[in-house]
């Protein structure tokens, strides 16, 4: 009897005061349960698969959109283009995946460029049509998938919707989508989800089948935003904002609404979500429908260059201290030119109420909020690039192909390409290209050699999955894998282990413990979601422990006489900086916008507006850290 009291006390002691356990894939460096501090672009999602032949384009890809991000209940849940359902998560890193579906038949949109809001403490949630056929769903149980109908049909039809509640409780609908049309809005009726006035001048709304006729203002639906690319470079379409006149207009779309201060501040998306200058402008009103007044400094969200590409088209939202986001589409457009990925910038008003974001070192690790801060500046961690052009071995590289690509920059025309799948592709800051080995197969592998000992802090890898056969969601998609690291290419340590991951993380993230000094890294693959094992870029960050690059010399902006819309920024090339930073704004402490780029000393820019006066500043950046930043210019 004693013995088994023993036993039985030694069982209960163990389950009051439980022994360390085993986590599995811990190491001293990496722990998969350990919050991470930062994040980093494109932001890390199962990001959807296509339906079957989707666009008409057979292949398989992955892609989503239009992203927005809203707290509910103290936590945050992330509707975007097409994704079966929706994320939330508690920090803005981790996202959870929630399937909720609103798919009719098997090769329809789920919900093209979904709206939600908080409406009377219950989230509401809408998608994009064009016909009066979508209903408003709404729930107070998000995590549930579960969604009620607030109205079978809604009568707006709405494309590119977004929902705004004033503090008076009032509700607004603003949408459009067009290259020729401005964006509309109109308050509506809470319980019908109709536009506010007599319902007979909305007699031929309601009866269009045009877009042409679907978009315009009747009765109290009022233009809340139209574009002007006369005057404003950025707003121009094309690749480079030089596509004019414009095939198909120049496209506005994907509004929405920010009070702050007792201003409206409306957003929307310009010039079309194909272009590395897809950016988000706004116009400020003292009232929810207007009139609106374009801000000076405008575009609001822009990224142009760096391994993430574009930022329009997203939303605006205060994390629960209080500091404001800006989310955007980024663009990879080569399996098809809407495969696309989601960004999330630091945003904010200054002192003059001027609403910006920032986005310089934008796809690098950016520190996430756990206090009310200044986002002026940003929010960067200060982990540099240490991978970029750094030469990487593999155990096979793919065939080159002849690839039927839908690039916009060849004029959106299917056209075929040779592409090569070598592995500089992995270190080249390339969104566009990728690495393939020749198989899918566990211990297919990469192994890069950093040139040096260098202080590695985190990690990215950009799957591509190359040749993958999966379409739409499937709850089995994830990546398997472990990474080495070592001084000399033969005595490794296993620093991550994700050998027991299940979930589908297709821009993987990893943020280390504490760090690791090493100079060679090795990726050794154990499961591959679907397709090929294949790597758009392999990303390292840290800090490469040495000097430094030196200001900047002979930096010069030529502003085109001829159309003040465009300039031709140059400076001298240095063989210390790995790349460079563009700084430009409207005043010398309003310089928000950012330009990055690598391997050359010229840029074409072509986003500025007439009349307008502005300061540019540049600054080199390596592995080792920012450079001094020049003097400010002012450009007339």
């Amino acid at each position: 009897m004693k013995k088994i009291f023993l036993l039985l006390l030694a069982a209960c002691t163990t389950s009051i005061w439980p022994q360390k356990a085993n986590i599995p894939g811990k190491t001293d460096w990496f722990d998969p349960n350990k919050p991470a501090t930062t994040y980093c672009n494109p932001i890390n999602i199962g990001y959807n698969f296509t339906t079957h032949n989707h666009n008409g384009i057979p292949e398989s890809r992955r892609s989503s959109a239009d992203p927005v991000i809203i707290t509910y209940k103290g936590e945050y849940y992330l509707f975007a283009t097409n994704q079966a359902g929706f994320f939330w998560s508690k920090d803005m890193s981790d996202w959870n995946f929630v399937y909720g579906s609103f798919q009719r038949k098997p090769g329809d949109d789920d919900q093209c460029a979904p709206a939600a809001w908080v409406v009377n403490d219950t989230l509401f949630y809408v998608g994009s049509t064009w016909n009066r056929d979508h209903p408003i769903w709404k729930t107070a149980d998000p995590k549930s998938g579960r969604w009620t109908r607030h109205v079978d049909k809604a009568m707006l039809p709405t494309w590119d919707p977004a929902i705004f509640q004033d503090d008076d409780k009032k509700v607004y609908m603003y949408y459009g989508s067009s290259g020729k049309l401005p964006l509309v809005g109109t308050e509506v009726d809470y319980n019908t989800w109709l536009p506010k006035g007599n319902q007979a001048d909305y007699a031929q709304l309601y009866k269009a089948t045009e877009v042409e006729d679907i978009q315009r203002p009747y009765g109290q639906i009022k233009e809340v935003a139209v574009l002007d690319p006369a005057a404003h470079g950025w707003e121009r379409f094309g690749p480079n904002n030089d596509m004019e006149p414009a095939p198909w207009g120049n496209f506005i779309e994907g509004a929405w609404m920010t009070k702050h201060n007792g201003k409206y501040y409306m957003q929307y998306g310009a010039p079309a979500t194909e272009f590395k200058g897809y950016a988000n402008g706004v116009h400020v009103g003292d009232n929810p429908l207007g009139p609106f007044t374009y801000q000076k400094h405008n575009p609001m969200s822009y990224k142009p260059g760096g391994f993430v590409i574009g930022a329009g088209h997203g939303n605006t939202f205060a994390d629960n201290y209080g500091n404001y986001w800006n989310t955007g589409t980024c663009k990879i457009s080569i399996k098809d030119r809407f495969e696309r990925r989601i960004d999330m910038f630091p945003a904010g008003f200054d002192k003059d109420d001027v609403m910006y974001s920032i986005t310089s070192y934008g796809d690098f690790p950016i520190v996430l909020p756990t206090s009310q801060r200044d986002q002026t500046k940003g929010a960067s961690s200060g982990w540099m690039l240490l991978s970029y052009k750094k030469p990487v071995t593999v155990s096979s590289s793919e065939e080159c192909l002849e690839v039927e690509t839908h690039r916009m920059d060849n004029g959106g025309k299917k056209v075929y390409e040779k592409f090569c799948y070598g592995p500089e592709n992995l270190t080249d800051e390339n969104i566009q290209t990728y690495w393939s080995a020749k198989t899918g197969n566990p211990d297919e592998w990469l192994q890069m050699d950093l040139g040096r000992q260098m202080e590695i802090k985190a990690l990215q890898i950009n799957y591509a999955d190359h040749k993958a056969t999966q379409y739409n969601k499937a709850m089995d998609i994830y990546y398997q894998y472990k990474i080495f690291m070592s001084d000399d290419a033969q005595n490794w340590t296993l620093v991550v282990d994700k050998s027991k991951n299940d979930k589908d993380a297709p821009h993987d993230y990893v943020e280390l413990t504490k760090s690791f000094k090493a100079r060679y890294i090795k990726m050794v693959n154990i499961h591959n979601a679907s397709g090929l094992f294949a790597i758009s870029d392999f990303r390292v960050f840290g800090n490469g422990l040495s000097e430094k690059p030196k200001a900047v010399t002979s930096f010069k902006v030529d502003r085109n006489k001829l159309d003040s819309r465009n300039a031709m920024i140059s400076w001298k090339k240095q063989n210390d900086a790995v790349g460079y930073n563009i700084y430009y704004g409207i005043a010398p402490d309003k310089l928000y916008n950012s330009i990055m780029v690598y391997g050359d000393n010229t840029y074409d820019f072509r986003g500025l507006d007439k009349g307008t006066k502005y300061y540019f500043t540049i600054e080199a950046f390596n592995e080792n850290g920012i450079g001094i930043k020049n003097k400010i210019i002012e450009v007339k």
